[in-house]
């Protein structure tokens, strides 16, 4: 039997349309969408299923948009009694990631992430810099590239074997991109609106920490993957400065993929708009099951699998 771990989407996947099907198809999910609007102040389902791509890809949409699709599709898989005894996301993925394992109720998971998303966007807009995807068979040299550019710029995102992703100032950050070039790495700029978990996203941490110091977090119901630690977190405690942490810190994506093959995990279930953790896990991993869930035809496949 294979042994599951659910894995939620991150900043960036989204797109116009998105969890529209699933609201149609179950009330429980329609319900998730009224409760997050209720909390946010605007109507969600609107915004995701009637939005243009530039207003879904400003942070204090984007960021409750995804988190709302990732749980429909958890909560569809839940309905269809697909489980799993792990979870993981990807940077804002962590969110929904630890709503779906217990650790933080569904209402104050919307109340969490409206403070997470309106202290990035402030920062964002006063910050600047820049995030670049570097894309190759070979990036041990990421670091070092990085130490010897001028001005500020680290790695953020350790996706893949294949893809790092660096954030810094936007200078900086060109200039990187340029050297990996020329040592014949592809590189994608990244259309975002700073430098997210990097040191200019400081500003939002500390924001951010003030508005979730009383929120209560649980011990999870099944095993958790930090991005900050690559690995299942054992230490629950002082959650709020974890996730403040989590904010300036790089997402160690590839180690966690490793942790979780190392546990025995070999079906892989993205939950959330896009493919994009699905395609992670690929070029990572061998010997595994890959499934997505955002719309009808996904879920169905699922379910089909899971007979």
């Amino acid at each position: 039997m294979a042994k599951t771990v659910f894995l939620f989407s991150g900043q960036g996947c989204q797109y116009p349309g998105m969890g529209a099907e699933l609201i149609g198809r179950y009330a429980e999910v329609k319900a998730i969408f009224d409760e997050a609007s209720e909390i946010l102040g605007f109507d969600l389902a609107d915004k995701c299923t009637n939005g243009d791509a530039a207003e879904l890809a400003k942070t204090v949409i984007a960021q409750p948009a995804i988190m709302a699709v990732s749980l429909s599709a958890f909560e569809a898989a839940k309905l269809n009694s697909i489980e799993a005894t792990a979870v993981a996301g990807h940077s804002l993925g962590e969110y929904a990631a630890m709503t779906a394992s217990g650790m933080l109720s569904r209402a104050d998971a919307f109340r969490v992430i409206k403070a997470r998303s309106e202290a990035m966007q402030k920062a964002a807009e006063t910050a600047g810099g820049a995030m670049c995807a570097i894309i190759g068979k070979d990036l041990s040299c990421v670091e070092q590239v990085c130490s010897e550019t001028d001005g500020y710029v680290v790695p953020v995102n350790y996706n893949s074997l294949a893809q790092t992703v660096i954030a810094g100032e936007t200078e900086a950050v060109d200039k990187a991109a340029a050297r990996f070039a020329e040592m014949g790495f592809r590189t994608a700029k990244l259309a975002v609106a700073s430098a997210f978990h990097s040191k200019l996203m400081q500003p939002a941490a500390d924001e951010f920490l003030a508005a979730i110091k009383d929120v209560q977090f649980a011990k999870p119901q099944v095993d958790f993957y930090s991005n900050i630690t690559g690995a299942a977190l054992t230490d629950f405690d002082n959650i709020p400065e974890k996730l403040a942490q989590h904010i300036v810190s790089p997402v160690r994506f590839t180690d966690e993929l490793a942790a979780m093959q190392a546990a025995g995990y070999d079906r892989y279930v993205e939950l959330g708009p896009g493919k994009v953790l699905s395609g992670l896990v690929k070029k990572t991993l061998k010997g595994v099951e890959i499934f997505n869930v955002e719309d009808n035809a996904s879920l169905d496949k699922l379910i089909e699998a899971a007979k």
